[in-house]
């Protein structure tokens, strides 16, 4: 913006200096020549009233000028010239002026006893233009003082606008970042003022919609204590102790995800955390595998022999990994295959799920459509899991059969 209201008054500037300077110019040679004109005639006027008289050739030469008296006789005094057209129309009587090679020739008829002499008085074209140029510089430079102060007016005129608007794109983009105490600061105009008071109105209703939604999602979570006490009391009474502790450690991570989703709901940091993807894969593997050895399904673990960090929580990650092999379990039939692989990537790490399994319906993969009874949200949680860490995924069918999910975390 400051660039195209700098070109907009640098043209428009420059329209009237034009529009008032060049008829400025014109006038000013002008002047000059009708001053030149002026000091001829006066010189030819002198020369004039001494024709017929003795003192004639004394006129000439006091005047400081190129002055040629052509005699009625056919003879000439002072400078010699060449009896031009003009200075024969003179002649008749008429005086006149007319371009000559180098100036202009001013011609004034005289009478004498003789008969008709003119004067002819030469104007150099150095005199017409006589401080016309230093003129004409003045002006150009006057000119473009003007234009040149034009545009420094015009940038701090633009950089008072430009200013307000650019902390209002810093604080939209704080905004989308997930910084919900961004405000801006108003300024400027009248009109950008305005717009960074809507801005942080929107940014105050934002939060506050989002705090009602956090402590709504908590509450609801919370609801889900009651159900499961009655479970875990339900679990308790069973009689198999294994078949009781078995069900109780399911009980148990049921309230741990509840409680993580409660903490989750009403954290609102919008900083990064990380975890040890390795470490968190490789106990939620150890979780699922019980239930593979039940169904007779075979499982290939591959982790990485160091430490992987990535910026997603521990929470996360594991209701990400609890999600695939969720959908592995729900989607395929017992007794199919199924691999886990985490190694690091280039952006951070890469955790691949493949199974044996009939493969994906492509329309099953958009949130909230499932085939299998669910909910469907299994895979859009691991999509805004990747998503948050900077990373991504992808969904494909390999040659061979079954279906094989790609999730690309970010490096922490």
């Amino acid at each position: 913006m400051r660039r195209w209201l700098a070109l907009l008054v640098a043209a428009t500037t420059s329209l009237v200096l034009i529009a008032l300077l060049v008829p400025m110019a014109v006038l000013i040679r002008s002047v000059a020549e009708n001053g030149a004109m002026d000091r001829a005639l006066t010189a030819a006027g002198s020369v004039a009233v001494a024709v017929g008289t003795p003192d004639l050739p004394l006129a000439v030469e006091q005047v400081a000028r190129s002055v040629t008296v052509f005699l009625p006789d056919g003879t000439t005094l002072g400078e010699e010239a060449e009896r031009s057209a003009a200075a024969r129309l003179a002649a008749t009587g008429r005086s006149v002026t007319a371009e000559a090679d180098g100036g202009r020739e001013v011609l004034v008829s005289a009478q004498s006893p003789e008969g008709t002499a003119v004067i002819r008085v030469f104007v150099p074209e150095d005199e017409l233009m006589r401080g016309v140029r230093e003129a004409w510089a003045a002006l150009l430079a006057l000119g473009l003082g003007l234009v040149v102060l034009g545009i420094v007016l015009a940038d701090r005129l633009a950089q008072a606008v430009t200013r307000p608007v650019d902390g209002l794109a810093r604080v939209s983009h704080r905004l989308a970042g997930g910084d919900l105490t961004a405000r801006a600061e108003p300024g400027g105009p009248p009109e950008v003022r305005s717009v960074a008071l809507a801005l942080n109105h929107l940014a105050g209703r934002i939060d506050e919609l989002l705090v009602a939604e956090r402590e709504s999602v908590a509450d609801l979570s919370h609801r889900l204590r009651t159900p499961l006490t009655g479970l875990r009391l339900d679990v308790e009474s069973l009689r198999d102790p294994e078949e009781a502790a078995r069900l109780q450690a399911r009980v148990d991570a049921l309230e741990r995800a509840v409680s993580a989703l409660i903490t989750e709901a009403r954290n609102r940091t919008a900083d990064r955390e990380s975890c040890e993807a390795g470490a968190v894969v490789r106990e939620r593997v150890r979780f699922w595998s019980v239930l593979a050895e039940d169904q007779g399904r075979e499982v290939e673990v591959t982790l990485p022999d160091g430490p992987l960090s990535v910026a997603v929580r521990a929470q996360e990650l594991a209701a990400c990994v609890d999600a695939l092999l969720g959908n592995v379990f729900a989607h395929t039939p017992e007794g199919a295959a199924l691999s886990v692989r985490l190694a690091g990537h280039p952006d951070g790490a890469l955790l691949a799920v493949q199974d044996d399994g009939p493969g994906f319906d492509p329309a099953l993969l958009e949130r909230g459509i499932s085939g299998g009874g669910s909910t469907g949200l299994g895979l859009d949680i691991v999509r805004r899991t990747a998503e948050s860490s900077g990373g991504r995924l992808a969904v494909s069918s390999p040659s061979g059969g079954g279906a094989r999910v790609e999730v690309v975390l970010g490096a922490a």
